[in-house]
C-alpha cells in the first residue's frame, strides 16, 4: 500500500528532478518540486542519446554496455524527445588510433543489444541489432557523392550522402562508421516534463523558488524556501537532492559526506545557410581531449542550425573549468566568471570568439562549413561528476543519510536507473508498496501528451531562453538499414 501521508521534497527540476517527480507523481506520492529557474530542465545542454558511449573511447567497455542499456530505458520512457538521426564516427588522419580499433567494442554492443531485444521485444528502439552500425569505405563514399540529397532520409546510405558530399575525404581514415545513436531534444524534454507534471494532481511545482535552509527534525526535515520576495517553510519526510552542479550546497545543509567534481562546459550554436535544406547525421571527429586536436562534434538541427562541441580549452572546455570540493564544503567552487555565465549572461565577444573557433575546428574536416555564423548565445552549464574520476560517464544516485537521496547522473540517459534505485529505497522504507517497480515499467508518457502541445511549448521555451526555435524542432525521419 502507498503511504499517502509521506511528503517528498525534490530540490531541482532538471532531467533528474523532473523525471523523479513524474514517476513518483504517477505512483500517487505527495511531491513538491522546487526549481530555481522559471521553467524545467534548464541546466547543462545535452543532444545525444549515448546508446553505447561511442563518443568516449577512453571509458571502459562496462560503462559502454551500461550506457546502452540506460539509453534504451530512457528512450522508452521519453519517446517524444528523440531526434531520429544517426551518428557518424570519423577518425582524422593524425589520430593515434584507427577505425578498426573501434570494431571490437561495436561488436560487443551489437551482441548486448541483441540480448536486450531477446529479453524484451520493446527494447528494439535502435532498429535491428544487425543494423546497429555500418562501415563505409572511401569507394562507397565517392559513389554516394553522385547521389542527390535525400529529402527525407530513411536508410543509412541516404543519411551518408550529405557526409560524402561535404567532408574532406583526404583528411580522414577509413572506414567511417555510422551508428544508430540518436539525438535528444533538450527543449522538447523541458516542454514535455512540465506539461506532464501539470497534469499530476499529487505534484506541486514551485518554480522560481530556492531552498535556503534545511533542518533535520528527528526523522523529518524542515525546509525554508524563498520565492521572489516571499519566504516560507514546510515539513517533509524525504528529500531528493537533484540540484546538479549545486548538489554540494544541499549536502552542506545536511552535513552529508561527499566527494565530487564540477566541470563547466559550453556548446555553440551556429547557422550555415548552405545547409538549410540538407539532412545531416551527427558527425563525431575523434581527437585527444584537451589538446588542439580535441574531439569535434557536429550536431545538426533543421533550417541550417548546428550545435558545436570542440573538446579543446579554447572551445568547449575551460582551463579552470574542472574543480573539486574541499574539506570545508561539499560544493566545488567555480570561479566567478563561470558563475556569472550561469546566473547572468555571456559577454558577446566571448560568444563570438568561441563560436568562430568551434566553426574553424569543424571546418578542418567540413570545408564549406566555414561560412557558418554565430546564431545565438552558447548552450552551457556545469556538470557534476561524483568521485574523483573526470572520465566517469555512468553514475546514478547515492543515499548518504537517512531519508535522503542524492542524484548523481552524469549523462541524462542514466536517469531511469536513478529513478528505479530511489523507488527501491522508498519500498524498503515502506513508503511505497513492492509493486511500485512493476508500475514504473508500465508508465507510457507518449499516451499523456499531444504532439502539438509539446511542439508549441518547446518552441516557446527556446525563444524565451533566447535560442532559435529550430533547436526545438523535432527530426522525425528514422534511420533503418
Amino acid at each position: 500500500m502507498l503511504n499517502e501521508n509521506i511528503k517528498v521534497a525534490i530540490i531541482g527540476a532538471g532531467v533528474a528532478g523532473a523525471s523523479t517527480a513524474i514517476t513518483l507523481g504517477k505512483l500517487g506520492m505527495n511531491v513538491t518540486l522546487f526549481e530555481k529557474e522559471s521553467s524545467l530542465v534548464s541546466g547543462p545542454p545535452f543532444c545525444h542519446l549515448h546508446a553505447g558511449g561511442n563518443l568516449y573511447r577512453e571509458i571502459s567497455d562496462k560503462q559502454c554496455v551500461t550506457l546502452l542499456k540506460q539509453s534504451i530505458n530512457f528512450l522508452r520512457f521519453y519517446p517524444f524527445i528523440i531526434d531520429y538521426r544517426p551518428t557518424v564516427i570519423a577518425l582524422p588522419l593524425n589520430d593515434k588510433s584507427t577505425p578498426k580499433a573501434l570494431l571490437p567494442r561495436l561488436n560487443l554492443l551489437v551482441d548486448e543489444y541483441k540480448k536486450l531485444i531477446q529479453k524484451d521485444a520493446q527494447n528494439k528502439v535502435l532498429g535491428e541489432s544487425t543494423d546497429y552500425y555500418k562501415c563505409y569505405d572511401r569507394a562507397e563514399l565517392v559513389a554516394l557523392q553522385t547521389k542527390d540529397y535525400a529529402t527525407s532520409p530513411n536508410i543509412s546510405d541516404e543519411w551518408m550522402i550529405s557526409v560524402a558530399k561535404n567532408i574532406d575525404l583526404n583528411k580522414i581514415q577509413f572506414p567511417l562508421i555510422l551508428v544508430q545513436e540518436y539525438g535528444l531534444n533538450l527543449f522538447r524534454l523541458a516542454s514535455g516534463t512540465m506539461l506532464i507534471l501539470k497534469k499530476l494532481d499529487s505534484v506541486s511545482i514551485r518554480t522560481e523558488t530556492s531552498v535556503t535552509a534545511i533542518k533535520r527534525e528527528k526523522e523529518q526535515f524542515n525546509l525554508t524556501f524563498k520565492s521572489k520576495d516571499n519566504i516560507a517553510q514546510g515539513t517533509f519526510d524525504y528529500i531528493i537532492n537533484a540540484t546538479g552542479f549545486r548538489t554540494g550546497q544541499i549536502d552542506d545543509m545536511l552535513d552529508a559526506p561527499c566527494k565530487r567534481m564540477v566541470e563547466f562546459k559550453a556548446a555553440y550554436v551556429s547557422k550555415c545557410d548552405n545547409y538549410e535544406n540538407i539532412f545531416f547525421p551527427e558527425i563525431i571527429f575523434h581527437g585527444e581531449r584537451g589538446t588542439p586536436e580535441g574531439m569535434g562534434q557536429f550536431t545538426p538541427y533543421p533550417n541550417g542550425y548546428v550545435q558545436l562541441h570542440g573538446m579543446t580549452t579554447d572551445i568547449t572546455l575551460y582551463k579552470d573549468g574542472l574543480v573539486a570540493n574541499s574539506s570545508h564544503s561539499c560544493q566545488p567552487q567555480l570561479s566567478q566568471n563561470f558563475v556569472e555565465k550561469i546566473e547572468k549572461s555571456w559577454e558577446q565577444e566571448e560568444t563570438r570568439k568561441r563560436t568562430h573557433l568551434a566553426i574553424q575546428h569543424l571546418s578542418k574536416f567540413i570545408p564549406n562549413f566555414s561560412t557558418a555564423k554565430v546564431a545565438s548565445k552558447p548552450l552551457f552549464g556545469a556538470q557534476q561528476i561524483p568521485g574523483d574520476d573526470p572520465t566517469l560517464r555512468v553514475a546514478e544516485v547515492s543515499f548518504p543519510s537517512l531519508n535522503y537521496a542524492r542524484c548523481e547522473i552524469v549523462k541524462v540517459s542514466s536517469v531511469i536507473d536513478m529513478v528505479e534505485s530511489i523507488i527501491k529505497k522508498l519500498i524498503t522504507l515502506e513508503y511505497l508498496s513492492s509493486s511500485a517497480i512493476d508500475k514504473v515499467k508500465s508508465i507510457h508518457l507518449e499516451n499523456i501528451l499531444l504532439e502539438e502541445e509539446i511542439d508549441v511549448y518547446a518552441r516557446e521555451l527556446a525563444i524565451t531562453r533566447n535560442y532559435p526555435s529550430s533547436l526545438a524542432e523535432r527530426i522525425i525521419t528514422k534511420s533503418v538499414n
